[in-house]
């Protein structure tokens, strides 16, 4: 008795006699890490450590536990044995926030940069003159100015004044494509331990009074996961 196979369909593959002892899963993921800048904090000549504070604990300029919005990291620094990262995209996002963001659960990162002259500045101030770089613990590598890192390609909208001198419209940091790594994937094995620097020169304001900013830094990739069944 032969096996019924359709015309031209060629010789049927073997079967291997031994069962596979692991399998992988493939996937599209994020990571990100957020970083809050108080109001009145000094950035010119400063370095902020992200992507080391896990979910449900305090870090990274806030004084109280980081939620799902600030990061999706369940270990700081680290990434998860038995799993690999490629990473083939990095995007910068830039929020407003009130000033008791850093201080208070109360915060909210909800402050348009649009009201006046000094939020616009603030925003312009994060996106031109802080740079990304990674942080492998003994090894530094700069990966590209804010600018460069998706949606940090600058101010756009519009304000208005009324009769009274008051500012109304909407300002926002752009939503540029993803610039890095497309061609060259930036592999995270395993276990691996790495951090993500914000990085500003001598240049850069002070965050102003009554209103603070957040860094938000987004990997985007691939994972890839082994499953042990043996």
């Amino acid at each position: 008795m032969r096996p019924l196979v359709s015309p031209g369909a060629g010789p049927i593959p073997g079967v291997p006699s031994t069962q596979p002892t692991n399998l992988f899963r493939f996937g599209g993921i994020t990571l990100y890490s957020t970083q809050c800048f108080a109001a009145g904090t000094a950035l010119a000549n400063t370095q902020s450590r992200i992507f080391t504070t896990p979910l449900g604990q305090n870090g990274q300029g806030f004084n109280f536990a980081l939620t799902r919005t600030e990061t999706n990291l369940k270990e700081g620094g680290r990434i998860p044995s038995g799993q690999a990262y490629d990473v083939y995209g990095v995007a910068t996002q830039v929020l407003g926030g009130d000033a008791n963001v850093g201080t208070a659960v109360a915060g909210q990162l909800d402050e348009p940069f649009n009201d006046s002259v000094a939020t616009v500045q603030a925003l312009t101030n994060v996106v031109n003159t802080g740079v990304l770089q990674w942080d492998f613990t003994q090894t530094v590598v700069d990966i590209c100015p804010i600018m460069l890192a998706g949606a940090g390609g600058g101010v756009y909208g519009a304000i208005a004044q009324n009769a009274a001198g008051a500012n109304s419209g909407a300002m926002n940091n752009g939503n540029g494509g993803i610039w890095m790594y497309r061609k060259h994937p930036v592999a995270l094995p395993g276990s691996t331990t790495f951090a993500i620097l914000i990085t500003f020169g001598s240049r850069a304001a002070a965050i102003p009074a009554g209103f603070s900013v957040a860094v938000r830094v987004v990997l985007l990739g691939y994972y890839k996961s082994v499953i042990e069944i043996g």
